[in-house]
């Protein structure tokens, strides 16, 4: 996970301006598109939603959190989401 997480946590959380590598768009402006593109939104089984919530919460570093918001998985670092992941069927 270091080697997948490190770069885009270091990119949302300490860069900004010009240092900022990347400036991605937010999931909130993605689920508008998927919707204006016909695609439906497949809710997150909570039961998956709580197992990944307490594995994070038992293994991984305090300031990491996994949540759900808007039929969507996100996952973060100190308050701030990094990555939104969902499901949708066309």
């Amino acid at each position: 996970e270091r080697d997948i997480y490190k770069y885009e946590i270091l990119n949302v959380i300490a860069c900004e301006g010009s240092e900022r590598i990347e400036r991605p768009e937010s999931y909130k402006k993605w689920k508008v598109r998927s919707l204006r593109a016909m695609f439906e939104q497949l809710p997150l089984d909570p039961t998956i939603v709580k197992g990944i919530q307490h594995i994070v919460r038992r293994i991984y570093h305090k300031d990491l959190f996994v949540d759900e918001e808007d039929q969507f998985l996100v996952l973060g670092w100190k308050g701030r989401i990094v990555y939104a992941l969902s499901t949708w069927k066309p």
